[in-house]
């Protein structure tokens, strides 16, 4: 028997955020490389150029196998929602089903059914076919990560419903899909892929040099990934402070666990450091800067901040994994920012490709993206406890009763499981990353026949 503090709801709760939080890796890595297959197929076609057949074929190979974990692992969410938190499915289920459907419908359906062409069509389509099975799998990816994040939104901060007896249903399709929060959130996300994708790319482009392996290859790669942070990191600095401004409108006790303000005040400093300690509603050993929470917020130096003590500690969420789990992210993204910085200083000297200790820089920064992107996600999900539906249905009234020493062996068992093909996907991983791309193209050159006869 487990420790009877860690009851039904609870030990759900940590079933689907390790399983969530594992899969989102996958989609993480593949929406950015996506939009890199896209591109770098199209300059083929249009240059004729090696170098971006090898970086196709090498980097096509690394999607697959991202796209495969990304399908076992999602697969069990579905499950979860039935099993685990069946008054959830039961109260927004005339809602939320149609979103998650709308995803399968025209997202997955598309990426997965372009994926075969993509992957086995070389020697079957001509090339401009297999480019535009390329484009569409891009699509898909994009337009799954939209219905997603609508839904995901439409639970943040729901809008376009009404109540008919305990049941959520649709009043307004438009509102349900656009809500306030959604379009912010949803150019996060996807830039936050851009960025995660490009310093995959950057990393291995990176140990490649380093191992002076495909060069022509690693260069390009390495280059194209590094001109796409300069884009999205400032990018990406913009849009947070949108999403940030959302998140103090429409959810004033997130924005208070992220900033420490247990007090309503104005002017609020922002915490560069502090311990939350929720039990005595205090922060212990404080390092911060007056007034720059308030200003970051709010955008005025004496702005409002309503403190977590507005609401009962039982509507608080769990202050401290907020508060260090949103400067994690942050803390993240000021490093990439000093990369995207060294990178213009050493390609203005043209000492980009050479500079050891630079290039070693990029291996370490290849996985931080990941953990910026889940330490984002916690802090959006935990931020919203205690509802799965902010301000209509709490977490705790979701959840099945269920036998916890149930939970805990199936918890258990899911995390063996997915160690296993996690350790398994890293080796297959490892081994194409080591082998660097093909140092030929004949499987693209074997079907160029059809681009004769079409010319």
């Amino acid at each position: 028997m487990i420790d009877h503090a860690f009851d039904a709801s609870f030990l759900s709760r940590i079933q689907f955020a390790f399983t969530i939080g594992f899969h989102i890796l996958f989609p993480t890595l593949n929406i950015g490389l996506a939009i890199f297959l896209a591109i770098i197929e199209g300059l083929y076609l249009y240059t004729k150029k090696e170098v971006y057949a090898k970086a196709l074929l090498f980097w096509i190979k690394i999607f697959a196998l991202t796209f495969g974990m990304g399908l076992v692992s999602g697969i069990v969410m579905s499950y979860e929602l039935g099993t685990n938190f069946p008054h959830f499915t039961y109260k927004a289920g005339e809602i939320l089903g149609v979103l998650f459907g709308y995803e399968v419908l025209s997202a997955f359906f598309l990426e997965a059914g372009f994926l075969g062409v993509m992957l086995f069509g070389w020697k079957k389509v001509p090339l401009r076919v297999h480019y535009i099975a390329t484009l569409m799998v891009a699509i898909g990816v994009s337009i799954s990560a939209f219905w997603i994040l609508s839904a995901n939104s439409w639970m943040q901060y729901p809008t376009g419903y009404k109540m008919v007896g305990d049941k959520m249903v649709d009043e307004n399709w438009m509102e349900i899909i656009f809500n306030p929060t959604f379009l912010p959130r949803f150019f996060h996300m996807t830039v936050a892929s851009y960025i995660t994708s490009a310093f995959v790319i950057a990393g291995v482009s990176a140990y490649l040099l380093l191992r002076k392996k495909s060069v022509d290859v690693a260069k390009f790669c390495m280059s194209f990934a590094l001109w796409t942070i300069v884009i999205s990191v400032p990018l990406q600095m913009i849009i947070g402070d949108t999403v940030g401004r959302d998140v103090f409108n429409y959810q004033p006790i997130k924005t208070a666990s992220i900033e420490g303000v247990w007090d309503t005040q104005k002017g609020a400093p922002l915490l560069l450091f502090a311990i939350p300690d929720q039990e005595k509603q205090e922060n212990k050993y404080t390092i911060s800067v007056p007034h720059l929470a308030s200003l970051l917020n709010t955008h005025s130096w004496d702005g409002e901040l309503v403190g977590l003590k507005t609401v009962a500690k039982a509507d608080q969420p769990k202050v401290a994994i907020v508060f260090f789990s949103f400067r994690i992210m942050v803390g993240i993204g000021v490093l990439m920012l000093f990369i995207m910085l060294w990178h213009l200083v050493l390609r203005y000297k043209g000492r980009l490709f050479d500079t050891k200790i630079f290039l070693k820089s990029l291996l370490f920064m290849a996985p931080l993206g990941f953990i910026a992107t889940v330490s984002g996600w916690i802090t959006a999900e935990v931020g919203r406890q205690p509802w799965v539906i902010y301000n209509v249905l709490r977490t705790k009234d979701a959840a099945a009763k269920i036998d916890p020493d149930f939970i805990f062996f199936t918890l258990s068992l899911m995390f063996v499981v997915y160690l296993t093909i996690f350790i398994f996907y890293l080796y297959y991983l490892s081994r194409m990353i080591k082998d660097g791309p093909p140092d030929n193209i004949d499987v693209i050159h074997n079907q160029n026949i059809f681009l004769k006869q079409g010319e």
